[in-house]
């Protein structure tokens, strides 16, 4: 009797618990819209800017990015003159985001140095950040981001060199990687930027 008892008490358990349980959702059963909201985007990260001060990234919300880091002694610096055109012609389409780094070796000693040497060579308007690694294990977190194509969903490349372009959309999702000898007005840039 004991064992019977125990076997019926076993199996209504069983039940019980069958019963209660939910399915696991299966792909086609997933909200594409909760899938979208759960991925990170490049919104989801604060950065300092030049001087210091904190700067969410979803401020730019609806507007395309172009995430660029830079260095003020380098062979591409020069770039800086055609970001800051792109900038200014393009100022409806795309907001480039400047992120001097000396990753390569190759930037100023302190962000007063690099924003003074921006504005005075290149007339730089657009928004400079706080100096940070862009490769490697001690890449600041929007770079790790970046470069992940298992974050981002898009691409694997980090920055191999200076003056490497990240375009991001206007939902905060990284689009495409540009290495340094892409410029910002070349037709590929320029054409991805005005789709």
């Amino acid at each position: 009797m004991k064992k019977s008892l125990l076997l019926t008490l076993a199996t209504a358990a069983t039940a019980v618990v069958f019963i209660a349980a939910k399915p696991a959702a299966s792909p086609a059963m997933t909200n594409p819209a909760e899938t979208a909201k759960a991925a990170p985007s490049v919104y989801d990260f604060t950065v300092k800017s030049i001087d210091g001060k904190d700067v969410k990234l979803s401020q730019y919300k609806g507007k395309k990015l172009l995430i660029v880091n830079t260095a003020s002694k380098c062979g591409f610096t020069p770039q800086y003159k055609e970001l800051e055109e792109l900038s200014k012609k393009y100022a409806g389409k795309v907001v480039v985001l400047g992120f001097p780094s000396n990753s390569f070796n190759q930037e100023l000693a302190s962000n007063a140095e690099v924003a003074s040497f921006c504005e005075k060579n290149y007339g730089v308007t657009f928004p400079l950040f706080e100096t940070i690694p862009v490769k490697g294990d001690d890449a600041a977190p929007l770079y790790k981001y970046l470069a992940d194509k298992t974050k981002n969903g898009a691409v694997s490349d980090a920055p191999n060199w200076n003056f490497c372009k990240y375009l991001v959309n206007e939902k905060g999702q990284v689009v495409k990687f540009y290495n340094s000898k892409v410029t910002p007005l070349s037709p590929e840039l320029v054409a991805d930027i005005t789709k």
